[in-house]
């Protein structure tokens, strides 16, 4: 695990390196163990290294043979082994055992073939001095970031966007068009960042560019499909993958810990692994502390835990460095514990198994239409299911907004996916964006403009509307706030974190499952769970997803926090971008109890946290100080 950055222009190789070096700099905690580079007339290639795999070895940047191709890489691939026995008997010579020098040498032998024989999580760039070209590309999920601009005659790219605001090139601008969608989502939902002219590589798409030229082309899809199978071996099946992709995801030349909640996800991966140190964080003592449940199941399959439990003022005092190693606001409460999590995990490891993904494998949310606990409902609804289509969806219609228990129930399970469908965070709705912002904001991608990108891909697949659901998760959700805040967070403190349940050799199992066997009457991901239930007790298997509890809601009914956001929504930048005196009647009213908008209050404090850090002052890393200090 690593980060890069570089850029392509004509000036001179020592500038080029002054620049290189101020540029990682600015992401060293990605990589506190090394520094590297590659610089020639045209090409500048930066990297930071944190050592997992041959330690001694492995620095980058890495040159083939005769020294026409270089590269930086970060992530790591988990069938590099049998790749380079493969690479050899075809007549590579390799001067490392790194899994980089694979990847090298992969590209040179297929070219970009080699993305389909890969499997891991990565972000890397291949630099041809001869062709003046250079190749680049992103893992199947998007587990690894990647970011690029094209400003003032260079390319720019870089494992974080902070890694490119030293280039004199670099011109730091607001993308307007990013606020709207981002009050609904919660997340970064485009393409282009919330710095104009700042792009993410899509996940599974690789690029080149070669003499101003750039051109992307995506490699890599999900393929959800229907087929009847039998459960028992289904089930047998996602667990044997399931352990295969643990063991695959331990390699490595240091030690291998993981965290533990108290869901079923990293409860699966713990106890297939069985690491020597698992960790757990939760707040205070009592609904918002999943570390008790998570130290008990440890003491049942005998691991050991480490847990913290984390204070209120310890979250609201790191606020502003966790904006800031984000690169852009992220309202998803989880980043606050995810954060101190990754941290107390450092203090022992540098590398973490998780979670993370089986919940858009297997179908793990509630959104996907789980809202009733009645079996009436759900079996009514089940039977309904079978009508064809238009019948399902004039039920839906009738359904929509209709008070009755089982109503939404009726409606998210019947009507199109493309309709009922956002992905998990609906904060603000379009028309309540547009009366909190300014005109100069409300210009921007719809909602439903953002989703159907995704949406017409699989129009014409004979899928259930639970699939889509999926498949959009999969390309929005996922990588645009689950795996950026999962790499974010932990690369924050130097943490490798790995994703065994994201895997493409699991994806090629999950996209099969039939729909029956993902939720049904008795629970959501229902063959994982029975997988799941061949490793843990009852109680964790089947226990209902919690994520990280945060107590935002007893947060902005305290006075203490109450009155420190308040601050921040009074500052006079605020009314440049929102309707000031509505915002502030939200949060009093909020505070005083009459509503519950804790939601939308913390997805524009996250906004204005970030814009603080980057636009009012220079972008540099807030301390962490105490309340009473700052105030």
């Amino acid at each position: 695990m690593c980060g890069i950055a570089g850029f392509i222009n004509d000036l001179p190789p020592v500038e080029k390196s002054s620049l290189l070096k101020a540029m990682t700099d600015q992401i060293a905690h990605r990589g506190p163990d090394a520094y590297g580079e590659h610089v020639d007339d045209h090409a500048a290639l930066g990297f930071r290294r944190l050592s997992i795999i041959d330690l001694k070895g492995g620095d980058q940047p890495i040159y083939n043979e005769d020294h026409k191709l270089v590269i930086t890489f970060n992530g790591e691939i988990y069938n590099y082994q049998p790749l380079r026995e493969r690479l050899i008997a075809l007549g590579h010579t390799f001067r490392t055992h790194a899994d980089t020098e694979v990847l090298l040498h992969g590209y040179e032998q297929w070219g970009v073939g080699l993305l389909r024989k890969i499997r891991g999580m990565f972000a890397f760039v291949i630099w041809d001095q001869e062709k003046q070209e250079l190749f680049g590309a992103r893992d199947h999920f998007g587990i690894k970031p990647f970011y690029y601009a094209i400003m003032n005659g260079s390319f720019l790219y870089a494992s974080e966007i902070k890694a490119l605001l030293p280039h004199p090139d670099f011109h730091k601008e607001l993308n307007k068009e990013a606020i709207k969608p981002y009050l609904t989502f919660q997340y970064p939902a485009l393409h282009e960042t919330f710095f104009k002219g700042v792009f993410k590589l899509p996940e599974g798409h690789y690029f080149t560019y070669s003499r101003g030229v750039m051109k992307v082309h995506r490699y890599y899809d999900e393929h959800f499909r229907e087929i009847r199978q039998e459960l028992k071996s289904l089930v047998d099946h996602i667990d044997k993958t399931v352990e295969d992709s643990v063991a695959a995801h331990q390699i490595a030349d240091v030690e291998v810990g993981s965290f533990l909640s108290s869901g079923v996800d990293s409860s699966y991966v713990a106890a297939v692994a069985r690491p020597e140190h698992t960790y757990s964080i939760g707040f205070g003592k009592g609904t918002y502390n999943e570390s008790k449940q998570a130290r008990e199941l440890a003491d049942i399959i005998k691991l050991h835990n480490t847990s913290k439990e984390l204070t209120d003022e310890e979250a609201f005092s790191a606020f502003p460095q966790i904006q800031w190693y984000l690169d852009e606001p992220d309202s998803n409460p989880s980043c606050v514990p995810l954060f101190f999590l990754s941290q107390l995990a450092a203090q022992d490891v540098k590398c973490v198994l998780s979670g993370e993904g089986a919940d858009e494998l297997f179908a793990g949310y509630i959104d996907y239409g789980v809202h009733t606990t009645s079996k009436a409902i759900k079996t009514v609804t089940r039977w309904l299911g079978h009508l064809p289509a238009r019948a399902r969806y004039a039920i839906a219609h009738w359904a929509k907004g209709k008070t009755f228990h089982g109503a939404m129930h009726l409606y998210e399970n019947l009507a199109p996916a493309r309709e009922s469908f956002i992905g998990q965070a609906r904060v603000f709705s379009e028309k309540e964006a547009d009366r909190l912002l300014k005109p100069a904001y409300r210009q921007a991608p719809s909602v439903q403009e953002i989703v159907d990108e995704y949406y017409d891909r699989i129009d014409d697949q004979p899928i259930s509307e639970l699939k889509k659901k999926q498949y959009l998760d999969m390309h929005q959700w996922m990588p645009g706030d689950i795996l950026l805040k999962a790499d974010k967070m932990t690369m924050a403190h130097s943490l490798e974190l790995r994703v065994p349940l994201l895997d493409k050799e699991l994806m090629a199992v999950a996209q099969d499952v039939p729909t029956r066997y993902l939720i049904n009457d008795k629970n959501t991901k229902y063959a994982f769970r029975l997988a799941a239930g061949r490793h843990l007790p009852r109680e964790w298997y089947q226990r209902e997803k919690l994520g990280f509890p945060v107590p935002i809601k007893k947060w902005l009914r305290e006075e203490k926090y109450y009155t420190m956001v308040r601050s921040v929504f009074e500052r006079e930048y605020v009314s440049d971008f929102f309707d000031q005196k509505a915002l502030l009647t939200m949060l009093d009213d909020n505070y005083a109890g009459k509503t519950n908008d804790r939601r939308k209050i913390w997805t524009v404090y996250a906004f204005l946290t970030w814009y603080d850090i980057y636009f009012i002052h220079d972008g540099s890393k807030p301390e962490i100080t105490s309340m009473e200090a700052a105030a």
